[in-house]
């Protein structure tokens, strides 16, 4: 359906095989190019399951002098309980000093910045990073972020409650603005009321700044680094090679201090998918960087609903459904999985198959001795991403 929708002169329609009909009202095509499996979905969806997909673009777009901020939460997604992001660009500015109530995961999509931050123990961390790396920050630590490349950059920010909204972050300015003046000097004794005559009377959130030279951001402190890196070098991980794609996975087997947050960084080939699968400890948060993929979201009770995504979107599937990513374009599919989780993980559908014994598969499915020989591959999760070789059957995807 993806190449017919999008055949040049060819308005697309809700019509797949000998069922549906023709639109003959108004209609976005834009849209239903975008999203065949909507506009005609294929037999296997049935009943009810939540909207599980939303395009940034779609988003509110907060603009400021150096750069902006947009977010997805559960105003516009109402199944992302767990998590909720904000996609920000900063060009020659700073994000201004800050905390949260939530934890925040950061993953740079273009661009090298700096950031800072003190722990609860008066501990900091001064660091650089570029495209691919992360930082995490947990809940009440305060930070700041400064874009340091010519151009500047954009980054993704992901954080573990879905009712997190980035106009209730908690800012410097709008701290000092809001606390009585003379409570503010009173709170550093040896600095006068003058000393705070350029303090802003409004929050800064972005604001224009010279990137620092190398070694003038430096802060020398008694109570020294903190123990455990807020930031990681994720773009000097190596990746795994599969058949299809590849994967590298993050969480606090590596990365220690990002407590809450686990994440996966996956490419996916055209005509390969990354498996028949499902995540038990926790829902999981998608943003697809570049190419074009569909996820069916079976939910149990016969319920299953297939959707469409492009780069800059946003997918949401809830704990335990079943799925697949699907790579639908020509082009190299690139996503995120993140999970509210310190450890990445997942269940493979051919890796069970394979673990469980012959006759009980077979009385399930009703499988050959010879087919059953052939899912022995499975018996290792080395297969997250598989591409078939041969033509596919008509009308039906069979990879694995």
């Amino acid at each position: 359906m993806w190449a017919e929708f999008h055949e040049k002169g060819k308005l697309p329609q809700p019509i797949r095989g000998n069922t549906g009909a023709s639109q003959e009202g108004p209609h976005n095509t834009p849209i239903d190019r975008q999203n065949p499996d909507m506009l005609a979905p294929p037999s296997t969806d049935h009943g009810t399951v939540p909207n599980a997909a939303w395009p940034f673009a779609l988003s509110h777009n907060r603009l400021q002098t150096g750069g902006w901020a947009r977010q997805q939460n559960v105003k516009v997604l109402p199944v992302a309980t767990e998590m909720a992001a904000v996609n920000m660009r900063l060009e020659g500015a700073i994000r201004e000093l800050h905390w949260h109530q939530s934890a925040e995961w950061a993953y740079i999509m273009k661009g090298s910045f700096r950031v800072g931050a003190v722990d609860e123990e008066g501990r900091n961390q001064i660091g650089d990073l570029e495209p691919g790396d992360v930082w995490y920050f947990p809940s009440g630590v305060p930070h700041y972020i400064q874009a340091l490349s010519k151009g500047g950059g954009e980054f993704l920010l992901v954080f573990d409650d879905g009712n997190f909204s980035e106009d209730s972050t908690l800012l410097l300015t709008d701290f000092t603005a809001h606390i009585p003046r003379e409570v503010v000097v009173k709170n550093f004794p040896g600095l006068t009321n003058d000393d705070f005559n350029k303090v802003p009377g409004e929050q800064l959130y972005i604001f224009p700044s010279k990137a620092p030279g190398d070694d003038d951001e430096q802060v020398e402190n008694p109570a020294g680094e903190v123990p455990s890196t807020f930031i990681f070098p994720w773009s000097k991980e190596p990746v795994k090679q599969l058949n299809g794609g590849t994967v590298k996975v993050l969480d606090t087997r590596k990365f220690p201090a990002s407590k809450t947050i686990s994440a996966a960084l996956v490419t996916v080939e055209p005509g390969a998918m990354r498996e028949l699968h499902w995540h038990p400890l926790s829902d999981e948060w998608n943003y697809f960087l570049t190419g074009s993929a569909r996820i069916t979201v079976f939910a149990g009770d016969s319920n299953a609903r297939t959707y469409n995504f492009q780069a800059g979107s946003v997918g949401y599937l809830q704990k335990s459904v079943g799925h697949y990513v699907e790579n639908i374009g020509n082009d190299t599919l690139t996503f995120l999985e993140v999970f509210k989780s310190p450890r990445y993980s997942d269940i493979s559908l051919s890796n069970w198959l394979a673990l469980t014994p012959p006759k009980v598969v077979q009385a399930h499915l009703g499988f050959s001795d010879a087919t059953m020989k052939k899912l022995e591959q499975f018996k290792s999760k080395d297969h997250q991403v598989v591409k078939r070789s041969g033509p596919m059957v008509a009308g039906k995807r069979s990879w694995a």
